[in-house]
């Protein structure tokens, strides 16, 4: 059974549902995603996921620790603990704080993402479906392998740093 997301306006305001081989591949149709941001408790790592081969957008490159789209009618918090239980296995009730809102625009797709950050040290059991690895990279890693991150991913960290989160 295919996937159905709400569709909403530039100001996050539902206008309707279209089910996931809609959403992507036509940028018109802006819908919403949850990301959670994992920082190691030292303060000195965060934990990236590799997206698996399979992925149809960026298949093989290092991505935010957790993120995926909303089921219709589900709250950004809500899509964010659901997403870190089925991707890193962890409860959905540990403590997570909002961090900010941004946008993905591009020829594939538009999303509105609700950013969240998460510290934990694991234990992480991921979603071998979707994901490759997962591994905590110090600032210095991140460097060295920005050419092998996603876009998003990019976008992300700067925001990350620009607030002094990360």
């Amino acid at each position: 059974m295919e996937e159905y997301f709400d569709i909403v306006d530039e100001n996050d305001q539902v206008i309707g549902t279209a089910p996931r081989s809609r959403c992507h591949g036509n940028p018109s149709l802006i819908h919403r995603t949850a990301h959670v941001v994992v920082l190691h408790s030292d303060g000195q790592r965060i934990l990236l996921q590799k997206r698996a081969m399979t992925k149809d957008i960026q298949p093989g490159k290092w991505d935010t620790a957790v993120g995926g789209h909303l089921a219709h009618g589900e709250s950004y918090e809500d899509g964010a603990r659901r997403e870190m239980s089925e991707e890193l296995g962890l409860p959905c009730d540990l403590p997570l704080k909002f961090l900010f809102r941004s946008e993905i625009r591009n020829e594939i797709e538009s999303e509105n993402v609700g950013i969240f950050l998460l510290v934990s040290d694991g234990p992480f059991h991921f979603q071998q479906e979707e994901i490759d690895e997962v591994r905590f990279f110090t600032r210095e890693e991140l460097v060295a392998h920005a050419d092998d991150f996603t876009p998003n991913l990019r976008r992300e960290l700067t925001e990350l740093a620009a607030r002094n989160i990360f």
